[in-house]
């Protein structure tokens, strides 16, 4: 295995911040860890709820954002996915809560069988065929996995981390020279 030298640039990731409508304000360590990594971007997958996050994050680092599902209202004019380069690696990012349709079923199965990556891993491909990476929230659920060549990357949250024994959390990629990318996921507990 090669050893990974300093990255080329580093970009912050966070979602489902859920503010005001599950939680007051910011938690500041996102902010410090952020600011302590150095981010040259921070990427934010989405159900942020209020502009007032974009504009702390904005104090960092540019933002670049999505609209989930709790972002219909304040941040409508929030693309549902953007494509992103940097250093030359191809980033999509996405909420992942799909259509309606799709987030109405979703509900269901999470109801019925719990969670299960599966249920949202074709669409995510589906979106960005060409990516290298692919950042989403949604879940609520820390994931940093290669699959069929592409980092899956979800920072959890970090309030709501979806299971009692999880702790909340954001998220670092890392982009080394020559593409490679290493995803980080940091607790906040």
């Amino acid at each position: 295995m090669a050893h990974l030298v300093n990255p080329a640039l580093t970009l912050g990731i966070v979602a489902d911040t859920h503010i005001p409508d599950r939680r007051r304000s910011l938690d500041p360590r996102v902010l410090e860890v952020f600011e302590r990594s150095g981010v040259t971007a921070i990427l934010h997958a989405g159900d942020v709820s209020t502009t007032r996050v974009l504009e702390q994050l904005e104090e960092i680092a540019p933002v670049y954002a999505v609209q989930g599902n709790r972002d219909w209202l304040a941040l409508r004019h929030l693309p549902f996915r953007q494509e992103l380069t940097f250093e030359g690696v191809k980033i999509g990012l996405i909420h992942g809560h799909g259509r309606l349709v799709e987030y109405m079923v979703d509900r269901v199965e999470y109801m019925t069988r719990g969670y299960r990556l599966e249920m949202f891993r074709p669409r995510l491909m589906a979106a960005f065929p060409a990516a290298d990476v692919i950042v989403f929230g949604h879940t609520h659920r820390a994931l940093n996995t290669i699959s069929d060549g592409i980092l899956l990357f979800n920072p959890g949250s970090p309030h709501f981390p979806d299971l009692k024994e999880s702790t909340p959390s954001v998220g670092l990629l890392r982009i080394h020279s020559g593409g490679e990318v290493q995803g980080e996921i940091v607790e906040l507990g």
